[in-house]
């Protein structure tokens, strides 16, 4: 699995409507055959800085998801929202494990 964090720093004035500015890419993309998963979160500490998890069953659901239609209109809309370039982690993975230090029982 192809495993991606990435943090969004959205312009103050973008801030709250992130969501919604964000949500045909979202919903684009989360329909991809290879799209394991897509979510969004807003950070607690920095209410203009989003949060991205996603992952990606494997290079080619990577590559179908960066050379879609979706992909290369988020590269024109998008950044006019942002007040830098994102961050991001990329890896592989086998997937998601269980944290055993907070096991329920």
């Amino acid at each position: 699995m192809i495993f991606i964090t990435a943090k969004f720093p959205v312009k103050p004035e973008h801030a709250d409507n992130w969501p919604e500015i964000s949500r045909a890419f979202t919903e684009a993309t989360r329909a991809e055959e290879g799209c394991l998963f897509y979510e969004w979160s807003r950070s607690l500490s920095d209410p203009t800085t989003y949060v991205l998890i996603e992952g990606f069953r494997d290079d080619e659901a990577g590559g179908a998801h960066v050379n879609s239609a979706h992909f290369k209109q988020a590269q024109e809309e998008l950044p006019a929202y942002l007040s830098r370039t994102p961050d991001i982690v990329n890896v592989k993975v086998d997937g998601w494990s269980e944290l055993g230090e907070l096991a329920v029982r």
